[in-house]
């Protein structure tokens, strides 16, 4: 039987490389008010250095699954950390914004192992009955990740340059895979699995048809696009806040800087507060719409100028906050749409929607911004809230998505 202080050490090692991945995400985007002139490019062409990156990841997250299961979940995530902490070492080293582009695409490959090594390492090791405070976890981890990247990047920025900055967290990076490369067993993903068997009802999804169908109902493409668009308002914030904040009210780069840290904080909270929430509620649709147009609307206000600077840094905030309520519920309802035997193709299938936002926004962002239409950001943040609360609907009920796929569940 797996102890409570056992169960801690893997949810921490494991929350402690989810935060890892997330902290090297915003590495370089609260820096290109500091790369457009240094390198003589356009924010479309900052925009880019995101999109390559969580393009590669997304293409890529598939094949890490199939590695993971072959090679173990340690082996992969440590190869994926290594390989990312040495590209973002690699961008202190650019002489050309071409080499930026490679090395965000190299970054994209290391990236792209966290979420199968992740959740293969908490599946397997974690007791069934902490298993759901593991993702819980997990997830927080991650947004904390997001919010100290902006913290590291202005204060070591600050004392030496940019390029000094993306190199000390890649050495920071080589540092955690010393640390789990000595951790050994506590990652080896394969202790629970002849302990705790399946036992769940399987769906025969067999032949090539049987496991794709799956996808094609119109709830399941409702799953897909609320992560898509939901990812995309939130790395519109991400990438493109800080400059958006220091162009439409003239902030400089620590306070826009710290807006944007308030709303990775604030939404790491949320998740928090929203979990407890998903837990006394059956209404998740309601949950998630909720909190999805709050943050519509405080983006609006920000886009708007109806506040003054000195209250930007509060709404944001709780923007982030809104959106992470959010999160639990928005996991309730995809669960409550998975078929028995399906969930992996499920979860594969819907995650991805995360990087196709993640990747496309950055690119519209950009345009805005050299457009000089810094508000539009936040407007075309909204907007994607927007369009997600729309696809919540088809999440309602599971009979909908049954009477889609022609499957019942057990």
């Amino acid at each position: 039987m797996v102890n409570v202080g056992y169960d801690i050490k893997i949810m921490g090692l494991v929350g402690f490389a989810h935060a890892a991945s997330h902290f090297f995400h915003l590495i370089l985007p609260p820096l290109f008010p500091i790369l457009k002139p240094d390198f003589g490019v356009s924010y479309v062409e900052l925009g880019l250095l995101t999109t390559l990156f969580y393009g590669a990841s997304g293409v890529t997250q598939t094949i890490a699954g199939f590695l993971v299961d072959r090679f173990g979940a340690r082996k992969v995530l440590l190869c994926g950390l290594t390989v990312l902490s040495l590209s973002v070492i690699g961008y202190g080293f650019s002489s050309s914004f071409w080499e930026l582009l490679l090395l965000s695409i190299t970054a994209g490959l290391g990236n792209s192992v966290f979420h199968p090594a992740d959740l293969s390492i908490l599946t397997t090791k974690i007791s069934p009955k902490r298993l759901g405070k593991a993702y819980a976890v997990h997830a927080f981890s991650g947004n904390i990740g997001w919010a100290l990247a902006p913290i590291f990047v202005v204060t070591v920025a600050s004392f030496w340059d940019w390029r000094a900055t993306t190199m000390t967290a890649g050495i920071i990076g080589l540092i955690i895979v010393g640390i789990f490369f000595l951790s050994n067993d506590l990652l080896t993903d394969n202790e629970l699995k002849e302990q705790i068997p399946n036992t769940a009802p399987k769906e025969n999804f067999s032949s090539i048809w049987g496991g794709a169908k799956i996808f094609f109902s119109t709830t399941m493409m409702s799953c897909f696009f609320f992560f898509t668009f939901l990812a995309a308002a939130l790395i519109g914030i991400q990438t493109f806040g800080v400059a958006a904040l220091q162009s439409l009210y003239e902030l400089d780069l620590t306070n826009a800087t710290t807006a944007l840290t308030a709303f990775l904080i604030g939404s790491a909270l949320g998740i928090l507060i929203g979990g407890i929430i998903a837990d006394k509620i059956s209404r998740h649709d309601i949950a998630a719409i909720l909190g999805v147009a709050l943050a519509s609307i405080i983006l609006i206000i920000i886009g708007s100028k109806f506040i003054s600077p000195y209250f930007v840094i509060l709404a944001l905030a709780l923007a982030g906050f809104f959106s992470g309520t959010t999160a639990p519920s928005r996991d309730m309802l995809i669960r409550k749409v998975t078929p028995n035997g399906a969930s992996g193709r499920v979860f594969g299938f819907v995650y991805s929607g995360l990087d196709l936002g993640s990747s496309a926004m950055p690119l519209l962002a950009g345009a805005l911004m050299d457009s000089e239409k810094p508000h539009m950001i936040f407007y075309a943040c909204a907007l994607m809230l927007i369009i997600a609360i729309l696809t919540i609907r088809k999440l309602r009920e599971n009979s909908i998505f049954f009477k889609d796929i022609n499957i019942s569940r057990k």
